[in-house]
């Protein structure tokens, strides 16, 4: 099987193991996560099996649906990826791009025990999804699934949260804005990611913008 058969394999896989997840988090959301990734790899000096097996891969198992597991993710793409013969090398590459890419753990210094121009470019890719219409829609799509308000004028953001405390908050999706997705402009790394979360984050301003004046009715 060559790479681009293990891709096909990986997608097959994919599909079917988020067929029945949250919709902020299902194939869609993978599937903008890997277009994304291809855009940004255009520009950059990367591995782009790594990539593609990385970005696919990324939420099969989001550490916020098993109990805040962070190793059940990985775990399984090792798992899969040992299926298909993927080189052991690939394999814990594309491991720790998933446990090292996500928010949460910007938040600690273990964040930076790996590091690599491909974690680089999914975990762009990844956070261009969460900003702009469609991460604002996920926001709240995800509010909802967890029953929160959508907004408390007596609960102010925590901008400055450790990783344990944001695991563990249950504020209004408002405070998500502040606690997460207006930082990210600022975290891209790659500059087409940079170039456009710049529109995406404008796009978030003006929302703001429109909800609180509409929120008294």
């Amino acid at each position: 099987m060559n790479e681009k058969e293990k891709i096909e394999q990986t997608k097959i896989f994919v599909k079917k193991i988020l067929s029945e997840a949250e919709k902020g988090h299902d194939w869609s959301h993978t599937k903008r996560v890997y277009t994304n990734a291809l855009l940004i790899s255009e520009s950059e000096t990367v591995n782009s099996f790594v990539v593609q097996l990385a970005s696919l891969l990324h939420d099969i198992a989001d550490s916020k649906f098993h109990n805040g597991d962070e190793e059940v993710g990985p775990l399984k793409a090792r798992e899969f990826l040992q299926s298909i013969s993927v080189d052991k090398e690939i394999i814990v590459h594309v491991e720790n791009i998933i446990r090292y890419m996500s928010f949460k753990n910007s938040l600690e210094e273990r964040s930076e025990a790996f590091s690599s121009p491909e974690l680089e470019v999914v975990r762009d890719a990844d956070r261009l999804d969460a900003i702009g219409a469609i991460g604002i829609a996920r926001t709240f799509h995800y509010g909802g699934y967890k029953n929160r308000s959508m907004y408390d004028p007596k609960i102010p953001p925590q901008v400055d949260q450790s990783k344990a405390a944001y695991k563990k908050s249950d504020a209004p999706t408002i405070n998500h804005f502040y606690e997460k997705l207006l930082l990210l402009k600022d975290m891209m790394h790659t500059p087409t990611a940079k170039k456009i979360a710049e529109e995406r984050h404008e796009f978030m301003l003006m929302f703001l913008e429109q909800f609180y004046k509409e929120w008294k009715g």
